[in-house]
């Protein structure tokens, strides 16, 4: 069995961030996302796997290299332009070959990977198993309706009127019968070819589509709202440890990491939270579901369920939370304002200005 990991694609939703780093380089708890997804892939058995790549192609290869680090054997699959996960499983035609395939798009986040999935794939050998999960609101996702007995009768992609709050994951199975699916289908209003358009049609065609119901935890994070909640709650899995420096003046509470050469003096970190590697914490407040990542400083000031990149300092900040701070990032007070008003009014105006 193969992987093919999908790696592409601008990032729209996390722009700024994505305007000079890939989105599945961002990172959780001071780890890029995709890292994520290609430890559950070597975890499931799977050696041998795909990563499409776009623009950001130089990134992802500098950060994944040949997969070694991982127990992977990783094969780059260019992709000129975004143009459907069905185009992706396209182009990766002979890449993949007649061998069944995990597809797992490099951006989502799965609690407990997919090994327990891929052996029941292997067991049961349906054409293509989904994953689905209860969401509020269908409409932003690939929707399944099952009937009574719990088979996939139907998938929409983004439909405007949504049978059933079931989206899709983004991890599938497949057998190499998808390769006859997205060579059938065409373009969507979108102009993308659509995966679930090719697992439509292998349920037309009287192929077997099954489906498994996420119970565990699942996020897109390709937005700061998700990413937040994700880092979040692979925090709360963090074991606390200590491989910098922390003064006497500091207050440590619950679960910490601090990284080797990360210096804490006169604070009060309240975990979970991880400090990078080399970074200085100084009279400062770090708060629960905090990652601050390497060679950052940060000194008199409050941060809480944040991330921060790499090479970013915060000084004199009164507070930040729920925030995404890219990397080399400088945030400081702003200068004082005069307290004055400043006018240009016409004739006859009446102007009201609080004192």
């Amino acid at each position: 069995m193969k992987a093919l990991v999908l790696s592409g694609g601008a990032g729209t939703r996390l722009r700024p961030i994505t305007h000079t780093s890939a989105k599945q380089l961002v990172p959780v708890a001071n780890k890029p996302v995709l890292f994520y997804g290609l430890e559950a892939i070597a975890a499931a058995g799977i050696r041998e796997v795909g990563i499409i790549v776009g623009d950001t192609a130089e990134e992802i290869r500098a950060a994944v290299g040949d997969g070694s680090r991982f127990g992977l054997e990783v094969t780059y699959l260019p992709q000129a332009a975004p143009l459907g996960l069905a185009h992706a499983v396209l182009i990766a035609r002979d890449f993949l070959g007649e061998d069944d395939f995990a597809m797992y798009l490099g951006d989502n986040f799965v609690v407990g990977g997919i090994t327990d999935l891929v052996r029941e794939f292997r067991a049961t050998r349906p054409d293509a198993r989904i994953l689905l999960t209860k969401v509020p609101d269908p409409r932003a996702f690939g929707v399944a309706e099952l009937d009574l007995e719990g088979r996939v009768v139907r998938l929409e992609e983004k439909p405007a009127a949504p049978r059933s709050d079931l989206a899709l994951v983004g991890v599938y199975l497949f057998s190499p019968a998808i390769h006859q699916a997205v060579r059938a289908i065409s373009p969507s209003p979108r102009g993308e070819l659509e995966i679930t358009d090719a697992l439509q049609w292998l349920i037309d065609h009287r192929r077997t589509v099954t489906s498994t119901i996420v119970s565990g935890y699942w996020k897109d994070t390709g937005n700061v709202a998700d990413m937040l909640e994700v880092n979040r709650s692979v925090l709360e899995l963090l074991p606390p440890s200590n491989e910098g420096t922390v003064d006497a003046a500091t207050e440590i509470i619950g679960r910490v990491s601090i990284g080797a050469g990360a210096t804490v003096r006169g604070s009060r970190i309240v975990g979970p939270v991880v400090i990078g590697a080399g970074s200085t914490v100084a009279n400062s407040y770090i708060g629960p579901s905090t990652s601050i990542a390497e060679d950052c400083r940060i000194t008199d000031s409050e941060i809480e369920y944040s991330i921060v990149l790499s090479g970013s300092s915060v000084h004199g900040v009164g507070r930040v939370e729920a925030s995404l701070i890219g990397r080399n990032v400088e945030i400081t007070p702003a200068p004082p304002i005069p307290a004055a008003h400043r006018l240009v009014l016409g004739d006859h105006s009446k102007v009201q200005i609080s004192s």
